[in-house]
């Protein structure tokens, strides 16, 4: 597996890195209020400014599929991609129509005319001009004045790779349940999935939650399991996705270990919140406040660490590839290739480790959770007399 990868990482970084060399700035781009900066010399992107902007570009969620750009004979650019559906409802009701309306536009220009109501795209948001406003228009602050966001129920790129991963993971694991009907030992992609499955149960789930309970949040963990993990390879490919990137996403897994930690919680769970035993009732008082808040810190923790790590890990990556840009004055094409295509490399390796790592820790901490609000506590109470049984200290001992 790890030779597969490896493979993999080094295929995609060469495809990426070709890409780079050569890459152009597309249309949005060009952005007004200096957070990006318009390419020169036909689109090529040449300037730190310039691959900032890509970078940032790159790891936000997007409208369409766009895979790359070039020149062609004709000076005209020519976007290589495909569109995805766009949903939002506006002020005339629900609007569908492909991203590829917007004609690869980000900064305003396109107008979309449907069923009445004109929508521009501007940095990935949809905004629906008012009546009679040829383009949108900012103040000081650069807040639009004559447009208004739309509800977006579109099927952008992280959706779409959600979609594809939960079909997948369907795929994979009703295949491993079908052979386990006819076989004891699986086979194919099934002799991969099972030591994984084994490992979150054994690793994972029984030493935080125990052997009996954990069987009841097995499927959240291996589905949170899996679903990071493959989000996060898939990160590393040229395709461009950055799932597990998106701040959205790991609210929504977060949300679902905070839920599930809350309703499963039994009363000695709460009981330690709101009245800690065996604690002095002062320090109790004092400890409620601390308590409370330690509910909301560890969804916090788990929604900022992958967020945060793969975020990045995607900027290091990409900025590293940007070094042949960077540096070609100092060392040449081939010598800062050269530097670009090994440092990028290197991390893309740990990149993978990262992959699993992240998945695991999501996992790992969530069963933790749950294992501390399905406890079950014993309460010794004291009798005062500072004397203790002679089988009890025994059987302590033993």
């Amino acid at each position: 597996m790890f030779r597969a990868y490896l493979k993999t990482a080094f295929v995609a970084l060469l495809l990426t890195a070709s890409v780079t060399a050569q890459a152009q700035e597309d249309d949005h781009s060009n952005d007004h209020d200096n957070h990006g900066a318009v390419a020169q010399d036909g689109g090529r992107i040449n300037t730190s400014e310039e691959i900032t902007s890509y970078i940032e570009h790159h790891l936000k969620d997007s409208h369409d599929f766009h895979l790359f750009s070039y020149t062609n004979d004709a000076g005209e650019r020519v976007h290589i991609g495909f569109p995805l559906p766009v949903i939002v409802w506006t002020s005339e009701g629900l609007k569908t129509f492909m991203s590829s309306a917007f004609h690869h536009d980000d900064d305003g220009n396109v107008i979309v005319e449907k069923g009445g109501v004109d929508l521009v795209k501007y940095h990935t948001k949809i905004y629906e001009l008012e009546a009679g406003a040829t383009a949108i228009e900012f103040d000081e602050e650069h807040h639009p004045v004559n447009a208004s966001r739309v509800l977006d129920f579109s099927i952008t790129k992280s959706v779409f790779g959600l979609l594809l991963i939960g079909l997948l993971l369907v795929y994979l694991f009703g295949r491993l349940a079908r052979q386990y009907k006819t076989r004891s030992i699986p086979k194919g992609s099934g002799r991969v999935l099972e030591p994984l499955v084994l490992y979150v149960r054994d690793e994972i789930a029984r030493p935080n939650i125990g052997v009996e309970k954990s069987k009841k949040y097995m499927p959240y963990l291996l589905t949170v399991f899996f679903l990071i993990w493959i989000a996060n390879l898939l990160g590393l490919t040229p395709l461009g996705f950055n799932i597990t990137g998106q701040i959205a996403v790991t609210v929504c897994l977060a949300l679902f270990t905070f839920f599930i930690v809350q309703f499963s919680g039994n009363k000695d769970y709460w009981k330690h919140i709101f009245w800690m035993p065996d604690v002095p009732v002062l320090m109790k008082i004092v400890l409620i406040p601390i308590e409370l808040l330690g509910i909301f810190t560890k969804p916090f923790s788990l929604l900022i660490r992958l967020f945060a790590n793969i975020t990045a890990g995607h900027f290091v990556v990409m900025s590293l590839i940007a070094l042949m840009i960077t540096l070609k004055a100092q060392f040449g094409a081939v010598g800062s290739t050269s530097i670009s295509l090994f440092l990028a490399l290197f991390i893309s390796v740990i990149e993978i480790l990262v992959a699993f790592l992240q998945a695991f820790i999501f996992t790992m901490l969530s069963a933790l959770f749950i294992g501390m609000a399905v406890a079950e506590h014993d309460h010794h109470e004291h009798t005062g007399t500072g004397e203790e049984d002679v089988d009890e200290v025994r059987e302590r001992f033993v």
